[in-house]
């Protein structure tokens, strides 16, 4: 029977089925203060007399609860609706099961409109925040999806598109621009919500972008500019006019860049809008300027300090030294760490002699400041000298080494060639798993690769292929990256229905009976699959085609994969790694490694580079972003592949005598010499630094 109990009459109950903390009391509390309790708990009698249990209703009892302690409300005097049920143990814990599980929440798309026709009568959103214990921001949500474009919100109602993919869509308040997106991806079953959020981002621009942070809100809305409040994701705001934005950036940093030149009497300097150099200095040439010698006492101190340092880690270690002890070597420590970086990290020196023949450039910052490149370049060769030595001329900005960047670790050295197969494996993965959602560009690609190429005959009738590459060998043990789970995954949700015929031609009618969305997935894991790693054994360039898709699908390797111990840092020198600490935190975070071991400096920076070390938000925003060039798609090195011309009557005959698609020869030709030795002076470093490269004595070649 359903009657009214007073609220200090009631407890929690162990045969309430649910066993989980209820989440959001303070909603339900506000709930309670505006309208009170609306549906019935149910209880069940309990010791001492009077006292009910709580079978079913516990979140609305502990909102009631809040209001008590808080003293809106009097638990002694408040009436709680109940309904009295009785039974043993086990039909009370049916009931709890019954009223729990029968329950069905409303859908997103009806707690839109509801919000939306309630703040027509009542237009506070605060208010209405509050009677609902909501944020203002959830229910601004609920109106911005509410007012998605007709044909998306629809689609939310219907449950043909997710909460985030609505969310996605109502990332910009542009109902026509959200309809022009939708209409261009929604009917795809491979765009996800990212996609959706990245080709309505192309036109906008974050608050959090380093050029919105240098003009500022106030300079940028003064100007005329238009932000949109983002509602459904930590992100900040978005700038409806990034070219206003960026127009206003390129003045401040064109002023700065005039002052600083005329301050410091440099040829120029050239304003750039990110922190990176890449593409940048291709025609120009670098000055190289060496930094502010050490003196004789200097140097020895130097050497005095590593050698105390590798000391006093050695004690340190000592399980067994005292608390007071530890904690004088370890300032101890510090302090010669930080004398050590200021003796070591002296600026280069530019003559006056050369300032006027040289430049330099105006970074931006992650952070939106501003920052002066340390780094000279010429705009012609520049013969530099030291004073008292020979004069040798500016190397070449575009050819800094002898070997491409794709084949350089941090800080100069060499990559061993397995190392180099294996990172080169693993980023064509990335490249894969990317195109999976783009059919139509895998269409595209498909299509070029098999008419621009040399074609010989197979039994199907037809000259296009997509056969498996032959990839370099990898370690039978190595764990599946991100990228080779969501291929496998690909692969495991095709359609193969119609692989199930005997005969080819009944297999390809049934292939013509599936729909275009189950044509497309088999069509983009076949050129997915069909990617090659490296065009040959001996190559250490990236394929310029496989930059170009990059670029067009916006891939960033360093969202799929991460280094660790196994896959990189154990495979490299000390120095590679100390030179890499300092690519991503300067000076200051290599000094803290000087004197550690280098398996010791490898396990930090696995924990460093996948973010889970607590470190400088700049550190590691940097170390998060950073993968080894073997892995980029954007490296200078990336050249055109060599074409060699087919005259017309080899069209119609063999390449060779397998009809091989390459032109023929033995792919393993090479083999041995990936594991020979190269010439005089081409050799790894010695040393227990360099251990782990010794099965690798082959480094790559540059091409």
């Amino acid at each position: 029977m359903t009657q009214t109990v007073k609220l200090a009459k009631l407890k929690r109950s162990e045969k309430n089925v649910r066993t989980s903390p209820p989440r959001n009391i303070e909603a339900m509390a506000a709930s309670i203060e505006a309208r009170g309790i609306m549906q019935n708990l149910l209880v069940t009698p309990s010791k001492p007399r009077g006292m009910f249990e709580i079978i079913a209703g516990d979140r609305r009892y502990l909102g009631a609860m809040m209001l008590a302690e808080a003293g809106t409300i009097d638990a002694t005097g408040y009436d709680v609706p109940v309904k009295i049920v009785s039974g043993d143990e086990a039909d009370l814990r049916e009931v709890s099961l019954t009223e729990n599980f029968q329950r069905e929440p409303m859908t997103v798309a009806e707690e839109c409109v509801a919000f939306q026709h309630f703040l027509k009568t009542d237009g506070d959103i605060d208010a209405v925040a509050k009677r609902f214990g909501q944020t203002r921001r959830f229910i601004e949500g609920r109106l911005r999806l509410a007012n998605l474009a007709e044909p998306i919100f629809t689609a939310l109602a219907e449950g043909r598109i997710s909460y985030e993919m609505a969310k996605a869509y109502g990332s910009t308040e542009d109902t026509a621009k959200q309809q022009r997106v939708f209409e261009a991806y929604g009917q795809s079953s491979y765009v996800n919500a990212d996609q959706i959020r990245r080709a309505i981002a192309n036109d906008t621009m974050k608050s959090s972008d380093p050029v919105a942070i240098l003009v500022g809100a106030q300079a940028y809305v003064a100007a005329g500019g238009r932000i949109e409040r983002e509602l459904f994701s930590e992100d900040g705001d978005r700038w409806s006019d990034p070219e206003l934005a960026q127009s206003l950036a390129a003045t401040i940093m064109e002023a700065e860049a005039k002052r600083l030149g005329e301050e410091q009497g440099l040829a120029w300097i050239r304003p750039i809008a990110s922190s990176s150099l890449y593409g940048a200095t291709a025609d120009l040439h670098r000055v190289p300027l060496q930094p502010a010698p050490l003196t004789e006492e200097e140097a020895a101190r130097s050497d005095a300090i590593v050698e105390r340092c590798e000391a006093l880690e050695e004690t340190m270690a000592d399980e067994g030294i005292e608390d007071d002890a530890y904690a004088t070597l370890e300032e101890e420590y510090d302090t010669l760490r930080s004398e050590y970086e200021a003796l070591n990290s002296k600026p280069p020196v530019l003559s006056d002699e050369i300032k006027g023949q040289v430049g330099t450039f105006l970074m931006l910052g992650r952070d939106g400041t501003l920052t002066l490149e340390t780094t000279y370049y010429s705009e012609t060769p520049l013969r530099v000298g030291d004073g008292d030595g020979p004069v040798v001329p500016g190397r070449s900005a575009k050819d800094a080494g002898s070997l491409p960047p794709e084949a350089v670790a941090p800080g100069g050295k060499p990559l061993s060639a397995r190392l180099h197969d294996e990172l080169a494996v693993q980023r064509r993965d990335i490249l894969a798993a990317s195109i999976l959602g783009d059919p139509a560009l895998a269409l595209d690609y498909m299509l070029f690769a098999t008419v621009d190429q040399a074609r010989g005959y197979v039994t199907y009738g037809t000259t296009i292929g997509a056969r498996r590459p032959d990839d370099p060998q990898m370690p039978k043990d190595q764990p599946a990256t991100q990228a080779q789970i969501a291929l496998a995954e690909a692969r495991e949700a095709l359609d193969s229905s119609w692989t199930e015929p005997a005969r080819v031609v009944e297999r390809f009618d049934a292939f013509r009976a599936l729909d275009d969305d189950a044509k497309a997935a088999w069509l983009a894991v076949m050129v997915a699959g069909s990617l090659q790693a490296k065009p040959d054994y001996s190559s250490v360039k990236t394929n310029p085609l496989h930059v170009r898709l990059a670029s067009i699908m916006d891939v960033r390797p360093a969202q799929w994969w991460r280094p660790t111990a196994a896959n990189f840092f154990d495979r490299v020198s000390k120095g590679t790694l100390l030179a890499l600490l300092t690519e991503v935190g300067g000076p200051v975070l290599a000094a803290r490694y000087v004197g550690s071991k280098k398996g010791e400096i490898s396990t930090s920076c696995e924990k460093l580079f996948a973010g889970e070390a607590i470190t400088e938000a700049e550190i590691k925003e940097a170390a998060l972003a950073w993968v080894p060039d073997a892995m980029r798609f954007d490296v200078s090195a990336a050249g055109d592949i060599e074409e060699v011309e087919v005259e017309d009557d080899d069209l119609d005959g063999d390449l060779g005598d397998e009809g091989d698609l390459d032109g023929g020869g033995d792919p393993d030709a090479d083999d041995a010499d990936l594991d020979g030795d190269l010439d005089d002076g081409a050799g790894i470093e010695g040393g227990e630094d360099d251990a782990a490269n010794d099965e690798d004595a082959a480094l790559v070649a540059a091409e």
